[in-house]
Parts: structure tokens; sequence; C-alpha cells
């Protein structure tokens, strides 16, 4: 048998290492966290301009299944929630103001996911058997109130929160809704918010998130959306900012520019800052400007009637020429939409990448308008709107009003698998406790004519509030024929009482009704770009390839309900007081000055006793000093006095003693 050479043992080692070195960086790759940062950028028809900042964080599979693994980029806090509450997915946001469907969009990605009602929202989907969900819950709302400097724990509270089955989120009876409208965001918020970033808001794009120019916008919302798929994709939290800001001109005031042209604007002139480096620590770190698909058609049209430039403006020459708007800064790559039914034309997106960009050169993105544009964004299906009839303090009645906003053009970018005949419309509602809600009495009304419930209503679930206990849910699943113009649906209800203990420090401002949530199951709100492998890479650009229904929150209500006298409380204890306060105190003024003149008759007594010398020395001291001599009364006068006082306020304090405890009976 013949021997290997000796030089193989050591050319096998070698290779035997590269093997093992190389097997080990692909298993560290795999089990790398990721964490990316985005913006977009999108000008308004309402001369506003609206900016959404995203952030994803990626944890591996090997992280969502340890409890001492030290952590790098994903928050700590956040692995910690999801190990110990068994969450599998889970959504929070801070909002202050209302979306404006009518004038900012209701069929797109940003306005289903990101516009959300005033307050807090919060909802949650549990990997624990259906008894354990209600404990989970209380204890969840405990650590996000200490974590994000809220009052989320109120809503530990059963009567605060639902347990929704169809309507809001497909789910197994696991899913916990709770929202707290009055809520008051600020500062204190967005803070800890942005601890959860790995550079914070000292690098990156989050360094435009200047406190006083997003607090000043019309609308601003913080949201946090956390998926766990354990050990298959690990953990993902998106972070998210939606703000709608209203910029400052940026064009002379020389220019004739007319009623309709929109405000230029820049970076550093909306956010008053710009963007000087990005986070050394993303991924991935870009700028999006986004023009909609109305916008794009009417700088079509503008284009046309221009012989110089075309009809397409997806070149950078192109782009710099067209008769609409100017951009101070080259787009490194630019988009456009594909696979869109819809009748308004595709939208286009620009992107720029920061990784060029530093401190002496930063990025600060100026778009200029050379020529008046007038455009709308699409809208849902229907315009929600809710409001309340009636008037008094004992009942009264909600009503959801569904308007049509130009069905037969939105049908064309719906994905409808069947039934194109009807439009289904999902509702879901929660009311307190102390609004009685009767659920028989639901009136449907169709184009003003009203119709019979078998005939609208597809499916419906109800559950009625209990009186300190739970509150009422409704989940209906309506059906409309394709060209109704409006909808109206009706519930009447009965205002309860409260506990004195039960009412809040305004109490007479109004007690909050919850925001229903209108969903348009047939409806999806993707968003498709020609993609490249770059653009796979963008969280941000896949999360509106996601085919999800349309979504849109309708008013908060404020239902003001019998309030007490507050006053009369106050009034009790002010005159428990006095009394109490007279009795007690004369009754030891009265002990006091008796203890006083018997020390004084002991003392005149005992003067008489020592003889006409202390007399004679008195009035010599007195002479000497100069003062005329008094002698003291008698203590027979004295006596008789204290005796008549003493009678008189005894009497005085019995019959004020004796009226209380007559009129308090």
């Amino acid at each position: 048998m013949a021997r290997l050479p000796r030089w193989t043992l050591p050319l096998f080692l070698v290779l035997l290492f590269q093997l093992l070195f190389s097997s080990g960086s692909v298993l560290r790759e795999s089990d790398e966290e990721e964490f990316s940062e985005e913006l977009l950028l999108r000008p308004l028809p309402d001369r506003k301009v609206l900016a959404h900042f995203h952030f994803e964080s990626r944890a591996p599979p090997s992280l969502a299944d340890s409890y001492g693994r030290h952590h790098h980029l994903f928050p700590k806090a956040i692995a910690q929630l999801v190990q110990k509450f068994r969450v599998k997915e889970m959504e929070l946001s801070f909002t202050q103001g209302r979306w404006n469907y009518e004038r900012w969009g209701g069929f797109d990605p940003i306005s289903s996911k990101n516009a959300k009602p005033p307050g807090v929202e919060l909802w949650a989907v549990f990997d624990v058997p259906q008894n354990q969900v209600d404990v989970y819950w209380k204890n969840l709302t405990h650590s996000l109130s200490g974590l994000f400097c809220a009052s989320i724990n109120f809503l530990e509270s059963s009567t605060t929160y639902s347990a929704p089955q169809w309507s809001f989120h497909p789910s197994s009876g696991s899913l916990r809704y709770g929202t707290l409208p009055r809520e008051a965001v600020c500062t204190e918020n967005l803070t800890p918010w942005l601890k959860l970033l790995p550079c914070r808001d000292k690098a990156g794009l989050s360094t435009l998130m200047d406190r006083p120019s997003i607090y000043k916008g019309f609308y601003h919302s913080q949201r946090l959306h956390l998926t766990s798929g354990g050990l298959e994709s690990g953990i993902i939290l998106g972070q998210t900012l939606t703000v709608v800001l209203q910029p400052t001109s940026q064009r002379a005031s020389g220019t004739s520019s007319g009623a309709n042209l929109q405000p230029s604007w820049s970076l550093s002139s909306v956010f008053g800052r710009k963007v000087t480096t990005r986070c050394v620590l993303a991924k991935s770190s870009n700028v999006y400007l986004q023009l909609e698909r109305g916008l794009v058609t009417e700088l079509e049209n503008l284009q046309k009637e221009n012989p110089i430039s075309g009809a397409v403006f997806m070149d950078s020459e192109e782009l710099r020429s067209n008769p609409g708007f100017e951009l101070s800064v080259k787009p490194d790559w630019a988009f456009k939409e594909v696979n869109s039914l819809h009748s308004k034309g595709l939208s286009v997106l620009y992107e720029y990448s920061m990784a060029k960009y530093n401190d002496s050169e930063p990025f600060d993105l100026t778009l200029t308008w050379k020529s008046p544009v007038v455009w709308s964004c699409p809208q849902a299906p229907l315009h929600a709107s809710r409001f309340l009839m009636g008037s008094g303090n004992e009942r009264g009645a909600i009503a959801i009003s569904l308007i049509s906003t130009g069905l037969k053009e939105n049908f064309m970018g719906a994905n409808f698998v069947e039934d194109r005949s009807k439009l289904e419309v999902d509702i879901f509602q929660v009311v307190p406790w102390y609004i009685k809600v009767y659920f028989h009495t639901l009136r449907v009304f169709v184009d003003g004519k009203p119709q019979a419930l078998a005939d609208v209503v597809e499916k419906m679930r109800v559950s009625p509030s209990e009186d300190k206990v739970s509150p009422g849910v409704m989940e209906l699943l309506l059906k409309f024929p394709c060209d109704v113009e409006s909808a109206t649906l009706t519930l009447e209800f009965d205002k309860g009482f409260l506990h004195i203990d039960e009412y809040p420090p305004d109490a007479n401002q109004g007690f909050d009704i919850p925001s229903a949530v209108i969903s348009f199951p047939y409806f999806h709100e993707s968003v498709y770009y020609l993609q490249d492998n770059s653009l796979n890479k963008a969280p941000m650009l896949s999360k509106f390839q996601d085919k999800s229904p349309v979504r849109s929150y309708t008013e908060v209500l404020l239902v003001p309900l019998t309030t007490p006298d507050f006053s009369m409380p106050y009034n009790v204890i002010t005159i428990t007081c006095t009394v109490f306060a007279l009795y007690f105190g004369s009754l030891l003024n009265v002990l006091r000055r008796r203890v006083g003149e018997e020390e004084r008759f002991l003392k005149n007594k005992a003067a008489k006793r020592g003889g006409r010398l202390p007399q004679l020395l008195s009035k010599l001291y007195a002479k000497l000093r100069g003062k005329e001599w008094e002698s003291s009364p008698s203590s027979s006068v004295l006596s008789s006095l204290v005796n008549t006082k003493l009678i008189l306020k005894v009497i005085l304090v019995a019959g004020i003693a004796i009226v209380w405890q007559f009129y308090s009976k």
C-alpha cells in the first residue's frame, strides 16, 4: 500500500481551516442584525409637504430565541418584550391631529397604514392560549407605559380594550385592541422612540427631527410596528414618523406666480436642518421624492403643451427642463410605477443615496415650482365621517355617513376576486360602557332610502357593553351596489350615570367615543415600482408592495354626559370644617381663659394675705416710675364675669350643634 507524501498533511489542514472559516463567516452573516433608514417626501395639493420617515431594524432568528445575547443594533428592550410577553405582532401609535383624507389622500400605503386616530392606539397579537391573553395584555401595557413615558397603562382595564374577531385584523381570538383618544403627545414620547434607533438623533436622517418643526405641523404620527416570526424570520421592528408640514416659500417675491402656485421648499426650510451624514450603522440610507398619479398627469399635460420637452421626465435632463418644477439636486435613480390599473396615470419616484454626502457637502434638496399645478390625491371608494344626533342629557344617536368619491374610477384600481357587483365595507366600532347602545335600533339608508338589514348586512357581530366591565363592540360587513352614491348607518343610545369618583377632572368637556375603523377588503393600496437589485433591498418600498386593504378612521366623538355639581362636596367640607373649628375652638378658648382667671384669683388672695406691706411697696415702686397705682378688681366681680361668659358660650355652641344635627338628618 502506497503512503501519501508528507506535504499532503499540511495542505489538508489548510484546506480544512479555510472551509471552517468560510462556513463560520456565512453563519455570522446570516445571524447579523440589520438597520436601514429612509425618508419619503411628497408635495400635497393643499400647499403642504408630507414627510414620512421609515426606520427598520431586523434581528436574526437566533436572537429571537435568546435571552442573554448581546445586542448590536436591535433594541434590547423590544427583544425582551417579545420574549417575555410572547408577542407575535404589535403596533403602537402616538398621533396629534387628524389625517385629512379628502386633501391628503386615502388610497395609498401611507394613508392606509400610517394615518392613525388621535391619541394612542395599541393592538397586539399574542402567541399564548386564549385564557392567558388578557393577563399578557395587561403586563404589556404597563411595560410600554414605562418605556414610552405615556399613560398606556390605562388600557389594562377591561373597560378600555376589546377583542375584535375579523373586522380589524385576522386573528384567532388572541388579538386585543385599545385606544386613548385624549392622550396628549409630546417630546416625552418622541425621545424614548428615538432611543430605539442605533444612532438615535445624533446622525443620519433622524437628525432632521427638529422638535419645534415637527410639533408645529398640521399632523404628526409616530408609529412602532413589531413582527415576530420566531425561528423562521426573527424579529422585524418598523418605526415610522409621518408629518404634514406647511413650507415657507423659497421663491423671490418679485416673480409673478399666480394664486395656485405651490410654495417652493427645501429640507432646511421645512426642518431647519440639512442631512450632513448618514448613520454609519445603517445598511442603506436613502431619501425619496414621490410625485403622485394626479400630479404626474398634470405635469405630463404641461409637457405636451411645451414643444421643447417630452411627455415623460424620467431622464435627468428632461427632469431639469420640464415646465412644472425644478430640483436642486440631481436624483441618483428615477422609477416609475408599474402594474397600476388606476386611470389617473402612474406615480414617479426619485431616489437619493446619502452615502456620498458629508459635513462639507450636506444634502439639502430644494423643489422650486415653475407653473401653477392643481391636482387631487387618490381617494378611497367611500369617504367616511361620523357625527352625533339628538339633544339633551338622556339619549342620542350615532350616525356613520359614507359618501362616494368617484367609485367607477376607483373600481379600476380594485383587485377583485369575486362578485364585482357589490362593494364590501367592514366597520369596526368600540363604544364605552357608559354609552348604552341599542344595537337592535340599527338602521341603514342607501341613497337616502331605508333598506332592510338582510339586504345590506352580510355579516354582523355584536358584543353588548357591561357596566364597569367591558365596552360595546360592533363588527359589520356591509355590501352596497356599485353605483351607490351615499349610505348612512344610525344607532340609538342612552347616556349612563357615573359615580362621582369615575369622572375625570375635566368632566364638563365631555367624554370621547373612539374612532370607528372603516376598511374595504377588496381594495388594495399596494404600489409597485420598476425594480432592480438595489431597490429590492429598500424596506419601505417593499412595504408599499404589500397587499393590504384600504383603511380609514372616522372622527372622535365628544359626548356630553350629566355631571353633578362638583362644588357641593367642597361646600359640605367647608361648612363641616367651620362648625368643628367653631365648636372645638370655643371650647378650648373657654377652658384656657378659666385657668387664667383662677391663677389671677390666687395671686390676689396671696397678696391680701401678705398684709399692707406689699401694697405700700407697690405704690412706692409705681411712684418711682412715675405711674399711677391701680388696685386689682375683686375676685367676686371677676368670678361673676367669668361665669356669665362661660354660660353664654356654652349655650351658643350647644345651639349650633343642635341646628347642625337637625339639618344633617
